[in-house]
């Protein structure tokens, strides 16, 4: 019987030998990764692959692009889109592949772009500025950001991270009219620049990643019977090693193919961390917190079956793969680090 085959979609900076996207072909088995080829794109901060599995989406200093996705996962560029803005930070799809949203940190705008039935992308369907002020003179807490937008499960609301003013968004999406109407607001403690936000594979709990404060923040989701949604928190887990006295910053998370366990970076103490996560309740329960010899882990990615995972590291030019023991409550380093300039983001896709 033939194996799955899979590749990972490393999103880079324009710098230095990075000129785009990275191509690698994934052992889930042995838990490596080997470069394959670079496509070439200006600064792609994310990507995002369709749920048909056709296309690939990335940001670029000209807007988004869409790539068909080849049959041995290699790309062939559609077509670029100006995105009303600046250079986006992340991208997120509807379920239906019918718009493409775009979170902008540097204009804090957030972009709704319509997309054609071959997978290219029609141009501007709506786009929203946030505006306001922080409480922090420092830059990134002093005006609006926009870290992260994501669709709620239900596929009714758009939940957009604004890590400089403490809350998210919440924007009605109005599919047929492609627009997106300002609906409510999801506020996070004061000063604790809420960085993502993830759903559970149930739908019923969200997960907000908290960059400052260092926690994760868990809610109860789900629509009331008038239409709006509500977030219950239910806990807040610190991503602090208590026995730590440097700076932390949480900086990313994913969650396991299998929703079982949540992933957390930490770019202040260069560490990851891994939670459990109680599937009836939603609750996190810390598993391990170790370091992982490299600089600004600044993505993470879990290969399927869950044995190993890979984090980018961003300052030092690397990507590193771990072992996972889940019983044993550690990880270890598989393997030597891959080396590539300054990585963004990753996806890993399975071929066919």
């Amino acid at each position: 019987m033939e194996k799955d085959r899979y590749v990972a979609y490393v999103g880079t900076y324009t710098h230095e030998n990075s000129l785009g996207i990275h191509i690698y072909d994934l052992d889930v088995e042995n838990g490596s990764i080997s470069e394959r080829k670079m496509v070439p794109i200006s600064n792609s901060s994310d990507v995002i692959v369709s749920h048909d599995g056709r296309i690939l989406y990335s940001i670029a200093d000209e807007g988004v692009a869409a790539f068909h996705i080849q049959e041995d996962g290699d790309l062939k560029l559609i077509n670029k889109e100006w995105i009303g803005g600046m250079r986006g930070c992340y991208l997120e799809l509807d379920d239906l592949d019918r718009y493409l949203f775009v979170a902008g940190y540097h204009d804090a705008r957030v972009s709704m772009m319509r997309l054609n039935g071959d997978g290219s992308i029609d141009g501007i369907a709506d786009g929203v500025f946030h505006k306001g002020m922080g409480r922090c003179i420092a830059e990134r807490m002093s005006r609006p950001h926009v870290h992260c937008v994501k669709v709620t499960p239900d596929q009714q609301f758009l939940c957009a991270v604004d890590g400089g003013l403490d809350h998210i968004k919440l924007y009605k999406i109005d599919y047929s009219a492609g627009a997106l109407i300002n609906h409510d607001m999801l506020r996070s403690p004061l000063d604790s620049a809420p960085r993502a936000i993830r759903f559970s594979k149930n739908g019923k709990f969200a997960y907000v990643l908290c960059e400052l404060k260092n926690e994760v923040d868990v809610y109860k989701y789900h629509v009331l019977e008038n239409g709006n949604p509500e977030f219950e928190m239910i806990q807040a887990i610190s991503t602090k090693d208590p026995k730590e006295n440097e700076i932390c910053s949480a900086a990313s998370m994913e969650f396991s193919p299998d929703g079982r366990y949540l992933f957390c970076t930490d770019a202040g103490i260069n560490a990851v961390l891994v939670f459990g996560v109680d599937q009836e309740t939603g609750k996190l329960t810390l598993v391990c917190n170790s370091r992982i010899s490299g600089e600004f882990p600044k993505a993470v990615a879990v290969f399927p079956g869950g044995r190993y995972f890979m984090c980018l590291n961003h300052d030092n030019n690397a990507i590193g793969v771990f072992s996972m023991n889940y019983e044993g409550k550690y990880f270890l380093m598989h393997g030597k680090p891959v080396k590539v300039e300054t990585p963004n983001c990753v996806y890993i896709h399975k071929l066919g």
